[in-house]
């Protein structure tokens, strides 16, 4: 008798263990074990979570080199079927030599699963035993599975499911992330609810009543942005290091749709804005992406969005400082240019449109569509095209983690027709996919690299820039590590041409992604190594450093209603000196309209206990 020594992991995520029986058949070069069922002395219990049990599979003869095994997983009938989540199984020859076989996946069903040897294969030679048919079959049924699907024209495509339920059990949430997700929903809308505050669709009459609802969920930031978030200088600060740090550029002259009066810019010392734009020292932000936009109706009111353009001055010590607004695309009579020098109403309406403002360009471009629908569109086309063993799957495939079903969730309940994002900001309903489409339309790759997008918006030298600063340290660490791991397996620009598994990769994300829009930059398909490692990067920056960087932190700088109020229902003043605190109230959103969107916001950006950091990797 030959004697294989058979180790099972169960993974460590709550309700990773099943009571259930497993199956194990060995394959070798020389053939094939008998299917086994694995029973050690503590019977059912061998794989609950956290688990390490050692079998032996016995079979008369020996079976060459393993190539993988299969696992089935079958409940005997006083046992309901559950889901188990083995990480790995190894497997010791009698020659002594170990095969590790990596699953980290989801197994809820009965079907056998095949789960290949550990080593990353780039191609397999059609002639291997595991060639051509395997991988064919793994991808057929991998296709079958993940289908793509057209959830509004001209944004990119999505998965086709109907719930999260229906996604497979692989790309789910974990136990641990679905309570944690729900509770956080409910904890927050509780709270509101015994408040009276959540259904409540009166105006506030009080600035200091907010407090009400924002002393429920406070963080150290969302205390500064409290307190500072009328000042310049914060106000300044946000387009640098708040949750949009992409809108800033340098400015070499100023726009003709923006004819500001140099007199009524006051600038320190004796400084003219001419010498500042020569010095490289004034920074625009333009949303000319919302001019137009159909607001929306909250509440029986028609809400205002305004297209803004904003002129910032770097100060001699290194402030961000805002010296003229304008608040629609167009000048004229009836499109004043605000200054700091206005009266004090006149100045704080101006920039509570522009923040206002930001949050919905923030919400649609910066966080849904460039990060949330890209990183779907990379992981549904990994999903389709590329199979386990493959080098590219075992390095992105942590990046797609909860990806779809988030994904999902939001097209269910934030933006569909009933979602919290459609009923409570400025841009819902058919405003939304206005911008969306046109964010689309203008998207370049360039601008989802970092190193492109500081240099083409003149932000490589501007003082306390730490998006950048940070942003540029980690492109480097990525780019670092996906180029030593893909160079091992790519020796040549011809083995990248030569992948059809990569190519179908790019071909499809190009297609599904991009909607075949060559002017966005985005490859085709990839031809050097050098392109495949940069492309490669920036889809793992999209998927978590961008995302951490633009998701996080909502609800510290959003959270205080006035600082970025995600609607406004008066329209903004056509001549100077008509604004005073009053108006100030009666132009911000509801009390039900504040406090679901603070609840939205707090749910977002609460991370779950299963996050797995890079110090815990």
């Amino acid at each position: 008798m030959v004697n294989y020594k058979v180790t099972v992991f169960t993974g460590h995520l709550s309700d990773s263990g099943t009571l259930n029986n497993i199956y194990i058949k060995l394959v070798g070069t020389d053939g094939e074990s008998h299917r086994h069922c694995l029973i050690d002395i503590r019977g059912a219990f061998a794989f609950t979570r956290g688990a390490e049990s050692t079998f032996t599979v016995s079979d008369h003869v020996s079976i060459g080199k393993l190539l993988l095994i299969e696992l089935e997983k079958n409940g005997p009938l006083l046992f309901p079927k559950d889901a188990w989540f083995p990480s790995k199984v190894e497997v010791e020859c009698p020659e002594g030599h170990i095969y590790n076989f990596p699953i980290y996946r989801w197994i809820s069903d009965s079907e056998v699963h095949r789960f290949r040897e550990g080593r990353a294969l780039r191609v397999f030679d059609d002639t291997h035993p595991l060639g051509l048919y395997d991988r064919q079959q793994e991808l057929s049924l991998r296709g079958q599975a993940y289908c793509w699907n057209t959830y509004a024209e001209g944004i990119p495509h999505c998965i086709k499911a109907e719930s999260p339920c229906s996604l497979p059990h692989e790309v789910q949430f974990s136990f641990t992330k679905s309570t944690e997700f729900l509770f956080t929903a409910v904890e927050g809308l509780a709270e509101l609810k015994l408040q009276g505050l959540a259904d409540c669709t009166e105006k506030w009459t009080d600035i200091e009543d907010i407090n009400r609802v924002f002393c429920c969920k406070r963080t150290d930031i969302s205390d500064y942005a409290h307190k500072h978030w009328k000042e310049d200088s914060f106000f300044g600060y946000q387009f640098l290091n708040g949750v949009n740090p992409m809108m800033i550029r340098r400015c070499s002259a100023i726009p003709e749709k923006i004819p500001v009066s140099e007199g009524l810019i006051f600038l320190p010392g004796q400084c003219t804005l001419d010498d500042e734009l020569k010095k490289g020292n004034i920074y625009l932000c333009d949303y000319k992406l919302l001019d137009g936009v159909e607001a929306n109706t909250i509440n029986g009111k028609k809400q205002y969005l305004m297209a803004p353009l904003v002129l910032l001055h770097k100060t001699p010590d290194d402030k961000m400082m805002p010296i003229a607004i304008q608040l629609k695309q167009t000048p004229g009579e009836d499109n004043p240019i605000f200054y700091p020098s206005d009266t004090e109403y006149d100045w704080l309406m101006a920039k509570i449109f522009v923040r206002s403002a930001d949050f919905n360009f923030h919400e649609l471009n910066v966080h849904l569509l460039r990060t949330h629908l890209l990183a779907e569109v990379f992981a549904v086309s990994l999903l389709r095209n590329v199979p386990m063993v493959h080098p590219l799957y075992k390095l992105l495939v942590p990046h797609t983690r909860y990806t779809l079903q988030i994904n999902l969730m939001a097209r269910k309940l934030l933006i569909s027709k009933d979602g919290s994002f459609t009923k409570f900001a400025a841009c819902g309903g058919e405003g939304m996919f206005t911008i969306l489409k046109r964010s689309m339309a203008s998207m370049t790759y360039s601008s989802l690299c970092i190193p492109d997008d500081i240099a083409e918006r003149g932000m490589e030298s501007v003082p306390n820039y730490y998006y950048r600063d940070d942003g540029l340290k980690l492109w480097d660490i990525i780019h670092s590590l996906v180029q030593g791991i893909l160079s091992y397996y790519y020796k040549s620009d011809a083995e990248v041409e030569q992948d059809s598994e990569l190519q179908k990769w790019i071909s499809d994300i190009f297609e599904h992604g991009f909607l075949s829009n060559a002017d966005t930059g985005i490859p085709q398909n990839l031809t050097t190594v050098a392109e495949m490692v940069k492309f490669v990067t920036m889809v793992i920056f999209t998927c978590s450093i961008q995302h951490a960087a633009v998701n996080s932190g909502q609800y510290d700088y959003f959270g205080w209603m006035p600082n970025a109020p995600s609607s406004l229902q008066l329209p903004p003043p056509t001549t100077k000196g008509t604004t005073s605190k009053a108006t100030m109230l009666q132009t911000f959103p509801d009390v039900n309209v504040t406090v679901n969107g603070m609840s939205t916001l707090w749910l977002l950006s609460k991370q779950s206990s299963d996050f797995v950091s890079s110090h815990d990797m």
